[in-house]
This record gives structure tokens, sequence and C-alpha cells, in this order.
């Protein structure tokens, strides 16, 4: 997941993404609302993680203008703390709202569940049609069915989970540290082996290992064989 971090304060925009990072998220920052709204464009990011006190322009209005045209998940870091002001991020089009200082671990749970809500209410691409292909691959999350051409996979429900979670966004790059966040949960403390074993699995039954392409010292992306 690439998380936009909208933050013209230096030191609080290298906490924070330094903390993301070691939670597994890809991030990219900016300091201005003029940034954020033509970063958000085109594929741009999967979440925004917004603060209001900006030196362009204030943050509700960076709020509304990205709410006008796109759905992504957005959450507001911001050190006003009155009522009205959270009130009025939130009728912008802001799915939370978190005040400073806070803890890196709240965040990160504020993000993955806004990720979880979004997601729930069919706001997603896949979340609305269930389906997706990839190549000849076919996953059906409703029912928790993968198809390669006419054959069906058949698939533990972890193997399953780390196919769709790689599948969110076919071609990038996912960290092993996100992967198992993810799928095992942040409290699970095993050791990347129970990824590495699953991926074999998967490469297994797939009948291809090019499906699942290693980066090395960073994790595994989805591909297409040739």
């Amino acid at each position: 997941m690439l998380v936009l971090v909208v933050e013209d304060d230096d030191s609080v925009a290298d906490g924070v993404c330094d903390g993301l990072i070691r939670a597994g998220f890809e991030v990219r920052r900016v300091a201005t609302g003029a940034a954020a709204v033509a970063a958000v464009s085109g594929t741009g990011p999967d979440f925004v993680l917004l603060d209001l006190g900006l030196p362009d322009m204030d943050g509700t209005d960076v709020c509304r203008t990205i709410r006008a045209g796109s759905k992504i998940p957005i959450i507001v870091l911001s050190a006003r703390a009155d009522e009205i002001d959270r009130v009025l991020a939130l009728e912008m089009g802001a799915d939370d709202y978190v005040v400073k200082p806070f803890g890196m671990r709240e965040l990160v749970a504020r993000i993955r569940a806004v990720g979880r809500r979004v997601a729930d209410s069919g706001d997603t691409p896949n979340a609305r049609t269930g389906t997706q292909t990839v190549g000849t691959l076919t996953i059906d999350r409703r029912t928790q069915r993968v198809r390669l051409g006419e054959r069906e996979i058949h698939l533990t429900a972890k193997e399953f989970d780390v196919l769709c979670h790689l599948t969110e966004d076919p071609g990038a790059v996912y960290r092993r540290s996100e992967i198992l966040h993810q799928v095992w949960g942040a409290n699970w403390y095993g050791t990347s082996k129970t990824l590495d074993a699953h991926v074999a699995a998967i490469r297994k039954k797939l009948g291809d290992p090019g499906w699942i392409e290693a980066v090395r010292g960073v994790g595994f992306r989805i591909a297409v064989p040739a």
C-alpha cells in the first residue's frame, strides 16, 4: 500500500514516514496542498495522511478537493484538537481524524481500520466486482476461488490471502513485513520462512514460479510469466 504523507514540517514528516516504512508501507511525502491534489490524480497513492496547517492552502480545502474526484481514504493528522475542526474535516470528506501528538501504533491501526471499512463498503474495484484477472489467472474474492485458464487451483486459506494481497496492485513490490502483517496479523511474531513456504506452495500449484517474483532484500510481486 502506497501512503501519501502531506506534511510541511520536516521533523514530523520524517517521523511519520519512518514509522510507516517500518510497518511495511510504501511512502511518498509532499509538503503542500497543491502537490497533494496533483499526487492523487491519475493512478496516485492508496491512502492519504493529511495535515491541516499547510503553507499554500488549508487542509480542509485539500480534503474537499481530493474527495470531489476520488474515494481514496483520507486520515487527517492535526494539532487542532477542537471539536469544530474535527467536524469540519469529517464533513469535507475525511475518513478519520487523529490529533497530534500521536503514537505510530495507533496511526497504523487506524490506517488498517479505515482500509477495512473502505473495502467492506464496496468502494474499491475488487470489492465491487469480487473478481480480478491477471493474465490467465482469475481470483474470485467473494467465493475464494482461483482459476488458471480453465483449471481450478485449490489453495489453503493463508495461500489465498497471500495471493490476494500480492494481486491488489499487480506488478508492485510488497515488502515481506507488510505481507506478514496483513495476512498473519500485527501480533504475529514468527519468521519470514513461513511466508517463503506459502509462496513456494502457491508457485507449485500455479505450475510456474514466474507468477511470483522475489525481489532480493525487499519482498515479492505478482508477474505474468512469459
